[in-house]
């Protein structure tokens, strides 16, 4: 995807068709800046009957916030669109402030999105945004999988994000923004230096990097990204899944280079869990090590045993004992089980009960059936859900398909 000249607006529309085109809604992640307002702005035109919801997040970190997010209501409405402010209720002022802020945000955001049944949400990041994340994550020593910077769509906290304006240029859009008469808010954290993506951008200026090279960098980096993914896909292909777990060739694992191997541990963990991010790169690397000497190994609350000919990927006992347990919805992120009578409650089945159970019978290694679901009545052991069976409806909350798109994931 390049940036080419021309008019902004038709290229986000453009985006909009190749990304949401076939959705019946949208949501609008909008805060107020240039950005997102030309996005929301874009978006109210291109919608055609399409249901268009807008939600800015307000973090409550500075004075004002809560004044600049009812602006953007008041934008919202004069163009015909619903608007919601999602407040964030910090539980902790310790450890980095931006990344609880970033993760909260998109956790609020795709909480309000579920509720209203918008099938994914648009984020306002432009081209510039793509540079300073190169640039950003060049300083941390970054793969490439972080250099390849922000894609045009992933999946992530159960929704699916767009960045239709990444072939735009922030000056542009707030110069058609002034042509058209329609204004912004300047977010005063934009010249905060303790922030380090303001550093960054000073950096840039100082240095008189232009960031269209450097957006198209990145994407040149995305395609090797993208040709490694169809690689781990094809390494893959062949791999089995039942009863919550994953298994894969050993000799095709073993066989492919070390960054299809990690690839294809991170997909598998991040299916086994259902976790939102890959595991830190020096755990995953330990265990990519272990594999390769035949042991066993945990990881990020999955067990990794090479076995004969496969690769067994399967639930920690230990992680799936402190999954907190549930009377209703879905357990430990893996099971969703239904039809359990009037005190009853979902946790794992432990390893204190397994000398006495058949858990041989239903094909699950001895860890497998200790990290399975249970029904418990406070502390009696009604039933072992995966090894008999009972009243009870059990569903895996990921199957095949998600596991491939997983391997192919941003």
């Amino acid at each position: 995807m390049t940036v080419p000249g021309g008019d902004p607006a038709a290229r986000i529309m453009a985006a909009l068709d190749r990304l949401a085109g076939d959705l019946p809604a949208l949501g609008l992640a909008v805060s107020g800046g240039g950005d997102s307002i030309a996005l929301m702005q874009v978006a109210a035109e291109w919608a055609r009957g399409r249901r268009i919801m807008v939600a800015t997040v307000d973090h409550d970190l500075r004075p004002g916030s809560a004044l600049e997010a009812a602006e953007v209501g008041r934008a919202a409405r004069a163009l015909g669109l619903s608007h919601a402010t999602l407040r964030w209720q910090r539980e902790t002022r310790t450890g980095n402030l931006m990344a609880q802020a970033r993760d909260a945000r998109l956790r609020l955001l795709a909480g309000w999105a579920q509720r209203n049944d918008l099938p994914a949400v648009a984020l306002g990041h432009t081209a510039d945004d793509m540079a300073e994340t190169l640039l950003m994550r060049l300083v941390r020593s970054a793969g490439i999988d972080g250099l390849a910077g922000m894609a045009e769509w992933r999946d992530a906290f159960g929704m699916r994000w767009l960045r239709p304006a990444l072939g735009t240029h922030r000056q542009e859009l707030r110069d058609w923004l002034t042509a058209r008469g329609v204004s912004w808010i300047d977010d005063p954290s934009n010249e905060n230096t303790d922030f380090e993506r303001v550093r960054i951008r000073r950096a840039m200026a100082t240095l008189g990097l232009d960031a269209a090279p450097l957006a198209q960098a990145a994407r040149h980096i995305a395609e090797a990204r993208d040709a490694l993914c169809d690689f781990a896909a094809l390494v893959a292909r062949d791999a089995q899944i039942a009863q919550g777990r994953l298994i894969l060739s050993r000799g095709a694992f073993d066989e492919a280079p070390p960054e299809i191997r990690r690839r294809l541990l991170v997909a598998s963990c991040r299916w086994i869990t259902g976790a939102d991010y890959p595991p830190r790169r020096a755990t995953l690397l330990h265990a990519l090590r272990s594999i390769e000497l035949g042991a066993r190994v945990t990881l990020d609350g999955t067990l990794i045993a090479p076995t004969g000919a496969d690769l067994r990927i399967t639930r920690e006992a230990a992680a799936a004992g402190r999954a907190l347990p549930v009377i209703s919805g879905p357990w430990d992120r893996r099971w969703l089980v239904e039809g359990l009578a009037p005190g009853q409650h979902v946790a794992a089945l432990g390893v204190t009960h397994l000398n006495r159970l058949p858990w041989r019978e239903a094909g699950l290694a001895r860890d497998e059936a200790a990290a399975s679901p249970a029904i418990w009545q406070g502390e009696t052991l009604v039933a072992p859900i995966l090894l008999r069976r009972g009243p009870w409806r059990v569903t895996p909350l990921r199957g095949a398909a998600d596991f491939r798109s997983l391997v192919k994931a941003h």
